[in-house]
């Protein structure tokens, strides 16, 4: 799959975003998100559980490691993992996501290059913010959201769906804010 580059203003943005590609996932995808402290990895996982109906509030895992919130509307869950803190694959293979992987959706932060192994598909999720910020903490600057599927479960069917959902989600975004 081609990758997708989409920009949002502020963290209502990203999570409008999260919350529309939402509707495209199904059980067993897995979602890595890159990019660095304060990119919004954690916002744009909120926005991801508001779309999937899940129980929440869904909040930073880095001190649990992970987080599972069911599916309140009959949908996939949500598991939210931050691998921040884990060592090498050993403590990846401690946390047994295979076990969830069927019946969830599964998000790992700071997965890259540490996670891609246990699927044979996955969508990678890198988000940046400008280099020059007023405040490294304050969620409301602009961020560049780049999607990028990997494996058969990203085809081209799915990377159309993915592609119509998140254009929707840009158009009313910018409709909004004009």
């Amino acid at each position: 799959m081609t990758g997708l580059a989409l920009h949002t203003r502020d963290a209502a943005g990203t999570r409008a975003l999260a919350r529309a590609l939402a509707a495209v996932l199904r059980a067993g995808d897995l979602l890595v998100l890159d990019g660095p402290l304060g990119a919004g990895k954690t916002t744009f996982t909120q926005g991801l559980g508001e779309g999937l109906g899940v129980r929440g509030p869904v909040a930073s895992p880095t001190f649990v490691i992970e987080r599972v919130h069911p599916s309140l509307s009959g949908g996939p869950d949500l598991v939210h993992v931050d691998a921040y803190r884990l060592g090498g694959g050993g403590e990846i293979d401690d946390l047994d996501l295979e076990a969830d992987l069927d019946r969830a959706v599964t998000v790992v932060e700071w997965g890259r290059d540490r996670v891609e192994r246990l699927v044979d598909s996955h969508l990678l999720v890198e988000l940046e913010r400008p280099d020059q910020v007023e405040d490294l903490h304050d969620p409301d600057e602009p961020r560049t959201l780049r999607l990028t599927g990997h494996g058969p479960r990203w085809d081209e069917t799915a990377a159309a769906r993915l592609r119509e959902a998140l254009d929707a989600a840009t158009a009313a975004l910018d409709q909004e804010e004009n």
